[in-house]
């Protein structure tokens, strides 16, 4: 439900936030709302789907996804068959669409994580054979590929679903810290290594150094989000979106929707995507396996991770990274798979549930049992 509130969200502040440049580049104020929604009309089929599959029939998908999403990647690479926007080659074309295969990386990295840490006791976990191999190799192989396109900030994100998995699979700190400082490290020389990104680096310590190039993006955000107040400008009613705010419907949309819906729109965003971690982790605790568990933990750590890197960097508080705020930004390839995952996650919470009740009835059965015998 919450997750379904969110896109009618997004829907509505894509519908907003693109429509002067999209009939400024496309002559229509409608377009990129028109591609949301069959976005999110596939998307939701596939919520509904998942939501009715029970989620131990995907035990074993990992497998197969990963080395997909691994191909797909790879294929992004490809001169002539990967398509480049904004300097990164990150898509693949299906006609007039676009998918983006380091979404799907993100899911095929979950599945793969739950099924192999599912399959091995958690004494097992405290041996740095069992704990490294194979999942440390196949998360480099993905970021490898991420980062190629380039992406830092995907690349980041799915090291964080990484460590987080292994964190709750039960990994010790000996082992998590240096691997997380390692982690810290190739990013932080990733992030600097490159004129550009080191650029977004310092326009992030201090946006005002240079307000009309690298930190513009940061400080019109900013502007944005200042403009809003408590009740915000009106919804439509935004000014940042006459071409003040690039990517206003992707990557800073979080940004319009201060403006036009203020404080309390912010606010009960925020609240959606903290109650829906909160019900993902309760479904996690209550999982009827292991499988469940991990695989719960891990759709919950994708989401919220990727929504406090976004939000983070449109408040001025993290670097722009170019990650999107899930089931709000404009992007098919996002929303769909996230929508998927939102599938799986109600779906292992409703199998929890079911366990539970079955397990207070098993008493009452028992002394119902007990009284026919007599």
């Amino acid at each position: 439900m919450i997750s379904c509130l969110l896109v009618v969200v997004g829907l509505v502040m894509i519908l907003s936030a693109s429509s002067v440049t999209s009939f400024a580049n496309y002559g229509s104020s409608f377009l990129f709302f028109k591609r949301q929604l069959v976005w999110a009309v596939a998307g939701m089929a596939l919520f509904v789907l998942f939501c009715r599959l029970d989620y131990r029939r995907l035990k074993g998908f990992g497998y197969v996804l990963y080395p997909l999403a691994f191909l797909l990647l790879v294929v992004t690479l490809i001169p002539g068959v990967g398509v480049t926007v904004g300097g990164g080659t990150r898509w693949i074309a299906l006609g007039a669409l676009s998918f983006q295969p380091s979404e799907f990386a993100k899911l095929a990295l979950v599945l793969l994580s739950a099924d192999v840490f599912s399959r091995k006791p958690e004494r097992l976990l405290h041996e740095p054979s069992h704990l490294l191999i194979p999942m440390v190799p196949a998360l480099g192989l993905l970021a490898a590929l991420v980062l190629r396109q380039p992406d830092l900030g995907t690349t980041m994100l799915l090291g964080a679903i990484g460590i987080g998995m292994l964190f709750v699979a039960g990994a010790p700190l000996r082992f998590l810290l240096p691997l997380g400082a390692v982690g810290v490290a190739i990013a932080t020389a990733a992030a600097l290594g490159a004129p550009y990104r080191r650029a977004r680096v310092l326009a992030f310590m201090d946006p005002w150094a240079d307000p009309l190039r690298t930190g513009y993006h940061t400080i019109q955000s900013l502007i944005a989000l200042g403009s809003g107040g408590w009740l915000g400008v009106g919804l439509g009613a935004s000014r940042q979106k006459w071409m003040y705010i690039p990517n206003a419907h992707t990557d800073f949309i979080f940004a319009i929707l201060g403006e036009e819906m203020g404080v309390v729109g912010t606010v009960a965003v925020l609240g959606m995507f903290a109650l829906l971690a909160f019900l993902g982790l309760r479904a996690a605790r209550k999982a009827p396996d292991r499988f469940g568990m991990l695989l719960a933990s891990g759709i919950v750590i994708w989401i919220s991770v990727q929504a406090l890197v976004n939000i983070g960097a449109v408040t001025a508080l993290l670097p722009v990274t170019g990650v999107p705020l899930p089931l709000l930004s404009f992007g098919g390839s996002s929303l769909v798979l996230s929508l998927t995952a939102m599938g799986i996650l109600t779906n292992i919470a409703w199998q929890g549930t079911k366990s539970e009740l079955e397990e207070q009835r098993m008493p009452q059965r028992s002394v119902a049992s007990r009284r026919r015998r007599r």
